[in-house]
């Protein structure tokens, strides 16, 4: 028996061949046009093309006419996180899970939805529930590892990540998880895999393989670098970020923009005052310890971690309405100046709160928040902000080697060595500057390094800056079980370690030109770089 029009059409959307199946959505609106399905998969075509308003318009016209409930309001949960209307988001895949899905898409995009929202541990039993559904699917094995790996349950996530690459052995994203999730050794690694599938996927067109490469490049990298290997885990890493930037239209001169109007935005104008419930914020560069005083802090009885959270800087955004399409940009802050401060802060707090659920003091985390300094004192005049420093070498080569999400372009800087150095020394720049025009009490700078030498002494002045008591469960943070979505969701978990001190020492020869570029911009003296063994 032939199938439906609309049974094609989603088979035609699971291929990507969009132009076919907007056609037969077309073809049965045009026979019955109080359908609600082919308005339920017009909303995927625009939604998967990133037309998102679009997306919910056509979602709710579904709505309005028979189209299954529960399908089309976790569709468009996905376009609203898409949007960052989170706290309309949240509100739709609440009530898509009142009509008790069983589809295993569904239950699946509910699951990805509260992970987009920074909810892991509410997205994981709907995983749970998708693979349950669709064993058979890998995608779906994948997103499960994923949560399960920031949930902290490694055994789990590795399990996981195998089953998917049993049913689709060249997944990148599995593989490099895979190595993610457990330390290589000469005994136990996957390398021959990880080559293999560097092979074929460079018979792939370059546009196609570029994130494929990217990822399976840094899984061998990282593979690598376990086995005692550094110089030639550069040489892999070079390889799949030269094919990623490759496809890329980057200019090192937008990022010099952004440091610019930051740096524009500081000034004495802040108002007083403490408050109990005033947030914390923790900025920096990636892989320099945010996450590591992000785990200190909410392991106090009296503090929260919200994550990674974007609410500010969208907040600032609606309330200028500059043209960009980047959230982040140098119009925005340079616009800045315009903005209500007081209606910031109150809308950023009223967000967090209601989409989170957070009562009492919370932290915020978004390493990105950095270019935002002096306008969140200036919003939220009673928050504290902690920014994390680590020595510039280590700090270039740990941007380097991270593979960061590949959608996300304000971190493209990582692609390559010279530029990493060269958006150190801007980064550099602003904070100095912060340094010098904004209050010590409000803002301050922790090293690294210095929380590596002297935890305890390091914990109890972060929690006098924060007004917080000293509470000896900060000092076991890797025991603390809240979800970790960060790069150092493996790491965090563990006790304080300096094996990754002094890094960059490994591979100085690769590093030649970024230190060549950090020395002539006066960020490295003789005893920075003096060749002293490398840490074991």
């Amino acid at each position: 028996m032939p199938s439906s029009p609309l049974s094609q059409a989603r088979i035609l959307l699971a291929k990507q061949a969009y132009r076919e199946a907007h056609a037969l959505c077309l073809q049965a609106l045009q026979q019955d046009p109080d359908l609600g399905e082919p308005y339920v998969l017009l909303g995927v075509v625009a939604a998967d093309h990133h037309n998102h308003a679009k997306a919910i318009d056509l979602y709710d016209r579904a709505l309005a006419l028979d189209a299954e409930p529960a399908e089309t309001l976790a569709q468009k949960a996905r376009s609203l996180i898409a949007l960052n209307r989170r706290d309309q988001a949240l509100a739709c895949v609440e009530d898509a899970a009142t009509y008790q899905p069983t589809s295993a898409s569904t239950l699946d995009m509910i699951g990805v939805v509260f992970s987009r929202a920074g909810l892991h541990a509410l997205a994981l039993p709907w995983y749970e529930k998708a693979v349950a559904a669709a064993p058979q699917s890998a995608h779906h094995h994948y997103n499960l590892a994923v949560a399960l790996q920031f949930v902290g349950q490694m055994d789990k996530a590795r399990e996981a990540y195998e089953k998917c690459l049993s049913l689709a052995p060249t997944d990148t994203r599995a593989l490099t998880g895979l190595v993610q999730v457990s330390r290589q050794t000469v005994d136990g690694n996957h390398l021959d895999r990880l080559e293999a599938a560097y092979r074929e996927i460079s018979k792939r067109p370059p546009e196609q393989a570029a994130d494929a490469l990217l990822h399976i490049c840094h899984a061998i990298g990282k593979t690598l670098e376990d086995l005692g290997r550094p110089a030639e885990a550069m040489d892999w890493f070079a390889r799949g970020k030269a094919a990623k930037r490759a496809t890329l239209d980057y200019s090192f001169a937008q990022d010099q923009a952004l440091f610019t109007a930051a740096i524009a935005t500081a000034d004495h104008e802040l108002a007083e005052g403490v408050e109990p419930s005033a947030p914390i914020f923790i900025v920096g560069l990636p892989r320099t310890g945010t996450t590591l005083v992000d785990r200190i802090l909410s392991s106090h009885p009296d503090i929260t971690s919200a994550g990674e959270l974007s609410d500010f800087a969208l907040c600032l955004k609606r309330q200028l309405n500059t043209p960009s399409r980047f959230v982040l940009d140098a119009e925005t802050l340079t616009s800045s100046s315009r903005a209500d401060m007081g209606t910031l802060g109150r809308d950023y707090i009223r967000q967090v709160r209601a989409t989170l659920g957070i009562q009492g003091r919370f932290i915020d985390k978004m390493p990105l928040n950095a270019f935002y300094v002096p306008l969140i004192l200036k919003a939220l005049p009673k928050a504290r902000v902690i920014c994390l420093r680590r020595h510039p070498l280590d700090t270039v080569l740990s941007n380097y080697r991270q593979l960061f999400a590949t959608s996300f372009s304000y971190y493209n800087y990582a692609l390559d060595l010279e530029t990493a150095a060269r958006y150190y020394a801007g980064f550099d720049r602003i904070i100095a500057h912060f340094r010098d025009t904004l209050p010590s009490d409000r803002f301050t700078e922790v090293h690294y390094e210095g929380i590596i030498a002297n935890q305890e002494g390091e914990t109890r002045s972060l929690l006098a800056f924060c007004g917080l008591d000293f509470d000896p469960a900060c000092l076991s943070f890797h025991e603390n079980a809240a979800p970790v979505a960060t790069a150092s969701s493996v790491q965090v978990r563990k006790p304080l370690y300096s094996s990754s001190l002094g890094r960059w020492r490994k591979v100085a020869e690769q590093l030649a030109p970024a230190i060549a570029i950090l020395q002539e911009a006066g960020l490295l003296d003789e005893s920075d770089i003096e060749r002293d063994e490398p840490n074991p």
